[in-house]
């Protein structure tokens, strides 16, 4: 009997478990260690990294180019976001700590650089683009996986951002620079005052005028449009529908565009038939500016938006010799006249060399054909300083003259007596919108300059670099003449947009910098 009991002893595995748990023991101790130390170094990997990410952004928040700018990039950087770690245990403290360099240089924990490749440290406010931000490295000791006090965890942090910009509430309009092969740049402060001929559906030769695409929707019934439509609805509306653009890449939208050239000339108070999609019954939602003086006359008289037929005056010279002032008889039968072009744009844009002007309009013509307003004896340097003020600056001081006079007097009341007239004041729907700080002037649009050779364009494409956006006041409406062509816009160059817009005049734009990571 003793000896089967042994044998089954020797058999028996109804113990085994709790020895395979004791020598296992120690293994899953260890492995639960180190799922512990693990999700606490990932733990501080995340709040140091969080720390250096809004360091990154806040610093990005005031890169705006302007004097100061590393220096407060820096500051926002080190002290605007107060960032801790909970999961170091070095003996530092719980606070994550950067200290301020406001020098603009790539040294250091908190580094500036003009390009996104950091290929180039930034040397200058001016420059400073994108900001890397470094947090130095903290240590988690490991708590249950110890190994003669040699393992632990050292992580650091690093952030990279720059400024994302768009530019709001302005038609999404764009140019070729006319002067793409001797200044690429289009150094803006070159043209200001000088008058731009613009052609629109010719294509992307230099000086054409274009379009942009912004996901235009129509809020007035609720549905998107595409094309031309939406266009005309971005270039005619007081609001303009769609989002905003990047001021870093747009896309083009070619295609045939009257309906949009259309909606362009309602802020001359001209309004062509076709257009209540877009601007509503009798333009209601394509208001004038408060000044529409044109070298046009309206033909019916209705005084409805809808159905308004312009023409040029039966008699007066409207437009310019190539060369050369009109003389004083000459001036007398201008009537009426708009804002001229320059005088070498009159003819031909050959007699400019090219699509910008020189800024030389016949000033005296403008202001003898309208005493009405100027009296006789006016003298430009008295009222604007210079005996040479820009047609923006007339224009302006025209709007003033009719906010205290409540309009501005008839350019013609032709001597026919067939009741055509063309008033400064817009007569489909006065008053017209008065451009401020807030509102924007009608009269004034922001342009994207884009080196469309560079760029190979050809038709519609995304991620286009826009080379400068400036500022540029209409001067005429799009409009068949005898010497143009309905296909021409013409414009004077006011600046550069700025945060701020309307050459730092009106609230033309809205342009929205955003703080954006990178890495």
């Amino acid at each position: 009997m003793r000896r089967v009991r042994s044998k089954r002893l020797l058999k028996d595995e109804s113990g085994a478990t709790a020895a395979v748990f004791g020598l296992s023991l120690f293994a899953l101790v260890a492995i639960g260690g180190l799922g512990f130390d693990y999700a606490r170094l990932a733990g501080m990997d995340s709040e140091l990294q969080n720390a250096a990410d809004q360091a990154a952004l806040a610093g990005a928040s005031q890169l705006d180019g302007k004097v100061g700018t590393c220096m407060r990039a820096s500051a926002a950087a080190s002290t605007l976001v107060a960032n801790m770690t909970l999961l170091a245990n070095d003996g530092d403290g719980t606070a994550v700590t950067l200290a301020p360099e406001p020098d603009c240089d790539a040294d250091g924990n908190i580094r500036f650089w003009q390009d996104k490749g950091k290929t180039q440290a930034a040397d200058d406010d001016s420059n400073a683009h994108f900001i890397e931000v470094e947090i130095g490295a903290r240590t988690a000791n490991y708590a249950f996986t110890p190994l003669a006090g040699a393992m632990r965890g050292d992580l650091g942090a690093l952030a990279f951002a720059g400024v994302g910009s768009a530019i709001c509430k302005v038609p999404p309009v764009m140019m070729c620079n006319p002067a793409e092969a001797t200044d690429p740049d289009f150094t803006v402060d070159n043209y200001i005052g000088d008058g731009m001929l613009l052609i629109a559906d010719g294509g992307y030769a230099p000086g054409n005028f274009g379009f942009l695409a912004s996901n235009i929707s129509d809020p007035v019934n609720d549905k998107a449009d595409q094309g031309a439509q939406a266009l005309a609805e971005a270039m005619g509306r007081e609001a303009p529908p769609g989002n905003c653009i990047s001021i870093d890449g747009v896309t083009t939208e070619p295609g045939a565009m009257s309906k949009v050239r259309d909606a362009l000339n309602t802020r001359f108070d001209v309004y062509a038939n076709g257009l209540n999609n877009a601007c509503g019954k009798d333009g209601e939602y394509c208001p004038p500016a408060y000044n529409t003086r044109k070298d046009l006359v309206r033909g019916n008289g209705n005084g409805k938006c809808n159905g308004n037929t312009w023409v040029q005056p039966a008699s007066g010279a409207r437009y310019l010799p190539s060369s050369g002032y009109l003389s004083a008889a000459d001036r007398a039968k201008l009537a009426p006249m708009g804002f001229p072009r320059d005088i070498c744009h009159a003819v031909s844009p050959m007699n400019c060399g090219g699509r910008i002007g020189d800024g030389d309009w016949d000033r005296a013509a403008y202001f003898e054909s309208n005493k009405a307003t100027y009296g006789a004896g006016f003298s430009p340097l008295a009222t604007f300083g210079t005996d040479t003020p820009k047609r923006y600056d007339v224009y302006k001081w025209e709007v003033e003259q009719q906010l205290e006079a409540g309009g501005l007097q008839p350019l013609d009341r032709q001597a026919a007596g067939n009741g055509n007239f063309s008033d400064g004041t817009p007569s489909c729907s006065p008053p017209g919108i008065v451009g401020s700080e807030t509102v924007p002037d009608r009269r004034v649009l922001s342009v994207a300059v884009i080196n469309c050779g560079a760029e190979g364009l050809s038709g519609r494409k995304s991620g286009v670099h826009v080379t400068q956006w400036i500022d540029m006041f209409l001067v005429e409406p799009s409009f068949a003449r005898d010497r143009t062509s309905d296909k021409d816009v013409y414009g004077e160059i006011i600046g550069e947009t700025r945060l701020g817009g309307g050459g730092g005049t009106t609230d033309n734009t809205v342009r929205r910098d955003i703080p954006y990571l990178i890495e």
